[in-house]
């Protein structure tokens, strides 16, 4: 049995949202076939497309785009989210055992991934294990303690792989089982090897582009009994992760914001919700979202949103918030210490991902690597120990060159 009785499901919010332009659902393939690259960087344009959303940024445009990963033939698909000003948390006090008071958030423009990471775009990351291992062999890449800042962890190779992928394993399904540190260091891994800056979104930046400027309990309303059209959860995914895409996406052309996977965010969970930050909102300022952030200081609980596709229904909206579990997640794990790459439990098998790309790039290396590494120390000692002591996971310098040197080491 699913332990959604152990998790908390919340409810609608009030959003209104200020726009910095209008969203336009794009009608054809084109539009993410069109050229979005000049001199200004990987999704922005000079001139408004005719096709497709595109969001106006200092006289440029954001615009859809598609990335390949570099070294392989996978590719990623972006969408722009225009900035505005919403309302996080839930209206209704009486709606949920656990409610979140509202608090009003100012979000700027970002790209986010149209669909959930999938495993075929996962496991090019997963396949660092043995190649960070075998190139520290050869003396390539060398991590060494003035540089260790700069290195990805990989993640161990499964220990029961049939556990992992007993709900679906294919290429174009939801990538799942990774812990919140594995999906932060995945979004370093892919940022570093592109030049591009990638990460999880913050809770409310979630929240914001889920929503898509929707006031309702859902995107598409109030309406219960259209939310399997929408979503792959316990009720109907037979227990089963699904091709990503599959269903209705939202107004602003997300896919599979609701079930599926539930989607890490970079925000502690907190049991009252947002009360520690709504007094830090005035009458007439609306918080950003790094004000509204709430920053873990243990490893657990932390936020995933969106439900899975072992979720109950009730788990499946715009508000809902799942916590982590340290017990209930990595129960059918053997290792000491437990793996900081890996869930095991079976709610921790719909823990998935979806990224994020600020217009706004943080200025300095500092400032990525707080959205990247580990922020608790206990995560970092598990992550070192189960590499230094038994060679589970491993440790390498990514950049720009780092398909060339896996290319050498497979000759």
């Amino acid at each position: 049995m699913n332990q959604n009785s152990k998790l908390s499901a919340f409810i609608t919010i009030s959003t209104t949202v200020t726009a910095a332009v209008c969203i336009a659902l794009f009608s054809s393939a084109l539009a993410l076939g069109q050229s979005s690259e000049t001199s200004e960087g990987l999704g922005i344009v000079d001139q408004k497309p005719t096709d497709g959303p595109a969001v106006e940024v200092d006289g440029k445009f954001m615009v859809p785009y598609s990335m390949t990963i570099p070294g392989t033939d996978v590719e990623i698909e972006m969408i722009p989210i225009a900035g505005g000003t919403f309302k996080l948390g839930s209206a209704d006090d009486d709606a949920a055992e656990n409610v979140t008071p509202q608090v009003e958030v100012r979000v700027e423009p970002f790209w986010m991934g149209k669909y959930e990471v999938n495993w075929e775009q996962y496991q090019a990351y997963m396949a660092m294990d043995t190649a960070f291992k075998k190139m520290a062999k050869t003396g390539l890449r060398k991590v060494t303690t003035e540089d260790e800042v700069d290195a990805v962890t990989a993640p161990s190779a499964l220990y029961e792989p049939d556990i992992t992928y007993e709900a679906g394993e294919e290429t174009d399904q939801p990538a799942a089982s990774m812990t919140q540190f594995a999906a932060k260091q995945y979004t370093k891994w892919l940022s570093l090897l592109s030049g591009h800056f990638y990460r999880l979104p913050y809770e409310a930046e979630w929240e914001y582009a889920c929503r898509a400027g929707t006031t309702t309990k859902y995107y598409f309303g109030d309406d219960d009994e259209q939310l399997e059209e929408h979503a792959w959860f316990y009720d109907v995914s037979d227990e089963y992760r699904h091709v990503c895409g599959e269903l209705k996406p939202n107004p602003w052309g997300l896919y599979d914001m609701y079930g599926n996977v539930s989607e890490w965010v970079l925000d502690a969970y907190t049991e009252n919700g947002y009360e520690a930050i709504v007094g830090e909102s005035g009458k007439s300022k609306a918080l950003t979202v790094e004000e509204a952030f709430q920053k873990p200081t243990k490893v657990y609980p932390r936020v995933l949103r969106g439900g899975s596709f072992y979720s109950e229904a009730e788990l499946c909206n715009s508000t809902a918030r799942l916590a982590s579990d340290a017990k209930l997640w990595k129960e059918e794990d053997p290792n000491y210490p437990k793996s900081p790459w890996w869930y095991t439990g079976e709610e921790g098998l719909g823990a998935g991902m979806r990224l994020v790309r600020p217009y706004k790039t943080p200025k300095t290396k500092a400032e990525k690597l707080t959205f990247w590494d580990a922020d608790v120390p206990a995560i970092s000692r598990d992550a070192k120990n189960r590499i230094d002591s038994n060679g589970r996971g491993a440790i390498g310098i990514v950049d720009d060159q780092l398909d060339e040197d896996m290319a050498a080491i497979k000759k």
